[in-house]
């Protein structure tokens, strides 16, 4: 089946008449009934009739307008292909664990944009489980989170970002007051300011605390990594996070420390990945952002 003769077949419906699409395509107008008729022939039925003085779809016309339409829309798309691998334009969905995005990505971020500067990126800051079930479901192209998370099967690739430590922070005078987290069995009136239960870091202490007995007074439970720290500041609590995201409060003194029992926890760091679906497609703009990741981390 030519091509041409869906392109016309398309063109009269658009134009609204063979003269018309004669003109457009600048054929003759037997040029185009003999087109039709060869279509016609070919899927042995007729696609247009006469009603009046016009030609008007036939029921089967109808019926395969939407397919002439999908050929044609995806035939633009192959033509636009090396052009668009050229300009690297298109989308690019990336789930980002929380503490990644908002410490360590800005220079990847900006660099990306200047690199790709017709490309549209949506971003969605997402617990490292959801990250891994999208990315086996194929709806996001990247995740960068942690794959201490586990259950991937062999299912995803992975660009290593880095082993980062963890540690339990306070504000001076909380320190001051519960700097013992290594005796077993105590109940211990303070809050733990934490983000969700499926939080990796959250998770890796929760076990640390069930292997000590040690109870605390509740759980503060917020979405903002920036938040749990501005209330463990304020003397509010404690909380484990990766040392990344607290390096500038402990240099300053805004906040310390709180030694733990390292044998008894079951890591003292979380392992950073940018990883993909085996079976997804590198486009050119995965390949660019995964580019910028370790340039970018290789350096930290």
């Amino acid at each position: 089946m030519e091509l041409k003769y869906l392109e016309t077949f398309q063109r009269i419906v658009q134009e609204g008449g063979f003269a018309k699409a004669a003109a457009s395509l600048n054929y003759t107008q037997s040029a185009i009934t003999f087109q039709v008729a060869q279509l016609e022939q070919e899927l042995g039925t007729q696609l247009f009739e006469k009603v009046g003085r016009r030609m008007v779809l036939t029921k089967a016309g109808e019926q395969l307008l939407p397919y002439v339409k999908g050929v044609m829309e995806a035939l633009e798309r192959m033509q636009n292909f090396q052009a668009d691998l050229q300009e690297c334009r298109g989308d690019l969905q990336i789930g980002l664990a929380e503490t990644l995005l908002c410490y360590k990505m800005l220079p990847v971020l900006r660099d990306f944009h200047r690199c790709a500067p017709q490309a549209r990126l949506f971003l969605r800051s997402m617990n490292c489980y959801s990250i891994r079930d999208e990315l086996l479901q194929g709806s996001l192209d990247l995740g960068l989170f942690y794959d201490d998370v586990g259950a991937f099967g062999n299912n995803l690739l992975f660009l290593p970002l880095g082993a980062y430590p963890l540690v339990l922070v306070a504000a001076p005078e909380v320190a001051e007051a519960y700097p013992d987290f290594y005796t077993p069995g105590q109940d211990l009136a303070l809050p733990f300011i934490i983000d969700e239960p499926d939080c990796i870091f959250r998770q890796i202490f929760e076990d640390y605390l069930q292997r000590k007995q040690i109870r605390l007074g509740h759980t503060i439970e917020l979405w903002s990594i920036p938040t749990i720290k501005n209330l463990v500041i304020g003397g509010l609590g404690i909380s484990f996070l990766p040392r990344f995201t607290v390096q500038e409060e402990l240099a300053s003194g805004q906040l310390l420390e709180i030694e733990l029992d390292k044998s008894m926890l079951a890591t003292e760091q979380i392992n950073a990945v940018c990883a993909r679906h085996k079976n997804k497609w590198v486009s050119p703009l995965m390949q660019l952002f995964m580019d910028l990741c370790s340039q970018y981390f290789s350096k930290l």
